[in-house]
């Protein structure tokens, strides 16, 4: 007899499925994606330009891996991250309390939300010219580019899941003498996570994309954006394409460890909630 027939056998696989299926069909689109991006000059005719200026997926990975042979891709490397997660780590820093406080007080939200609103509203890159004269060119340049990029998201989001707080829960628990912090601690930031994970996952892109607007605009002399823009001076375009594979790579590990923190903090929701 097959054991593979078995019911057993069946539960494993759909388990198995059920368990991958995210990550399956991602991976299954990124490679289908790869192969029609690499069978593109064989199927279809370019025209002079478009030849002479068309990276293929081999020649970016040869790309990649002559910036690691050469070692020049190391120092950029460790610009870029350092420069991104201090960004990324202060806005994290600030806008939590900043959100559960302004979702918590009528008063200093009143006060308080013009400011943001208009700040928000504002493109990051009109405060590139004021970061640079106070700032220079360097790391604190680029960090304060991601710390604004990042800060709005995750505070926005804050503030709207301390806002719509179960009232319930937290009369309740005041009903028992417990303070504000008590409050907070309970049930305001518990209720308040979905919302804040979003917001999480929104201050990752927006850090990278502070990252490379800063280091693309003279924001730096180092970093992968500037080997970008170096490369696209020269039209070097796989090795364009070689700093947003890394930049893309950065984005996606940050943003599992963010889906595995949503999903470690969400175990006692309901299965069909969570599939919904």
């Amino acid at each position: 007899m097959n054991t593979n027939d078995t019911p057993s056998a069946e539960i494993s696989q759909r388990s198995f499925w059920d368990r991958n299926e995210s990550l399956i069909l991602g991976t299954t689109f990124i490679l289908v994606v790869i192969g029609i991006w690499q069978l593109v000059p064989s199927v279809l005719t370019l025209s002079k330009g478009m030849q002479l200026f068309f990276a293929t997926p081999t020649m970016v990975v040869a790309a990649l891996g002559d910036l690691i042979e050469s070692g020049k891709i190391w120092p950029a490397a460790q610009f870029s991250a350092t420069a991104f997660l201090a960004g990324l780590g202060l806005s994290i820093i600030v806008a939590l309390p900043a959100g559960v406080i302004l979702g918590r007080s009528q008063l200093i939200n009143d006060m308080v939300d013009p400011f943001i609103t208009s700040i928000n509203a504002t493109p990051r890159l009109v405060f590139l010219p004021l970061i640079l004269i106070w700032f220079g060119i360097g790391m604190w340049s680029v960090i304060v580019v991601v710390f604004i990029g990042a800060l709005f998201p995750l505070l926005i989001n804050t503030y709207e899941g301390v806002k719509n707080a179960d009232k319930l829960l937290i009369n309740v628990v005041k009903s028992y003498g417990a303070s504000e912090w008590e409050i907070n601690k309970l049930v305001v930031i518990p209720n308040s996570l979905p919302f804040i994970i979003a917001g999480l996952r929104l201050a990752i892109g927006r850090a990278v994309l502070g990252v490379v607007v800063a280091e693309f605009f003279g924001g730096s002399s180092k970093g992968i954006g500037v080997i970008m823009v170096r490369a696209s001076g020269t039209f070097q375009v796989d090795v364009v394409f070689a700093g947003l594979i890394l930049f893309m790579a950065i984005s996606l590990v940050l943003t599992g460890i963010v889906r595995a923190i949503e999903a470690r903090f969400s175990r006692w929701r309901p299965q069909e909630t969570k599939n919904y």
